[in-house]
């Protein structure tokens, strides 16, 4: 079946209805995107037009269409280890001085390690970070550690928390010591071995809905995700986040992203090569 184009209107109805369900705005320009990722749905459900394929995603009460849309349009660019200098900075500076002070804050109690993940795609931030904390000694055995990862697409957050990728994936990011320490091998894909896997939880999170029942974070990672949000609402998930970060946590978002016109309350930080930020006054 040959590919289907989408009309202006058709254009400006589902930009509505997806920056409706699930926050990302598609701005005239990106019709090409939307053509690509929803053409294979267009054939599934046997629609000869995306003003079809809206109708029937607005008729379906069971929300499945509604899901499949979320999961074709949200990009799930990742890969282990990715940008590389986040991960030194959690290394060398942040849970060292994580540790530190929750240690001296709580002594002979097993200091805490809280670290949400807000647009985790498929799992391989959070599992990149589990490996770097086994590799420091920082296990579940001497810390109580809780490695929260959430993202708005169904099949995402499946695939990350059974932690089940194939040849391409792994060869991302992975050199052969950490695919052969932290992974067992079934038939051509990698499966995350448990050590790794029961550090982490995940979740389905839409961030334009409030953030509810979540708890406090050290440390908040929402690297690359803020591009495919207006910016009124990128200042709203700045102040939610905000609420549910520690006095003295810490903030990290994309290399190529600012906080320069979306939120004040932070300060930028320093360390090496990389950017953090913290609350004013830290």
């Amino acid at each position: 079946m040959a590919k289907i184009k989408v009309t202006p209107e058709e254009f400006k109805n589902f930009s509505k209805y997806i920056l409706d369900i699930s926050g990302i705005a598609l701005e005239v320009g990106k019709e090409y995107l939307l053509e690509t990722r929803l053409n294979p749905l267009l054939n599934k459900y046997n629609c000869s037009s995306y003003g079809q394929l809206l109708q029937k995603a607005k008729t379906d009460f069971k929300k499945q269409l509604e899901n499949e849309i979320i999961d074709a349009i949200s990009t799930n660019e990742t890969y282990f280890f990715r940008d590389k200098s986040p991960f030194e900075l959690l290394q060398y500076k942040i849970f060292p001085d994580l540790i530190d002070k929750r240690s001296k804050k709580n002594p002979g109690m097993k200091p805490s390690i809280r670290l949400w993940s807000a647009a985790n795609s498929t799992g391989q931030e959070i599992y990149s970070i589990a490996m770097i904390l086994i590799e420091m000694g920082v296990t579940p055995d001497k810390y109580n550690i809780k490695l929260f990862g959430t993202d708005i697409s169904d099949a995402a957050i499946a695939q990350a928390s059974y932690g089940l990728y194939n040849k391409f994936e792994v060869a991302r990011g992975l050199d052969q010591r950490r695919l052969n320490r932290y992974f067992d091998k079934q038939e051509d894909r990698y499966k995350i071995k448990d050590e790794v896997r029961v550090m982490a939880q995940f979740k389905k999170m839409n961030l334009m809905k409030p953030f509810i029942g979540i708890g406090k974070f050290d440390i908040i990672l929402c690297r690359n995700v803020m591009i495919y949000f207006t910016s009124e609402d990128r200042k709203k998930i700045y102040q939610n986040i905000a609420k549910v970060l520690e006095p003295d946590g810490y903030l990290l978002i994309g290399s190529t992203e600012s906080l320069v016109n979306d939120t004040d309350l932070f300060e930028s930080k320093k360390y090496l090569n990389s950017v953090f930020y913290q609350f004013k006054g830290q």
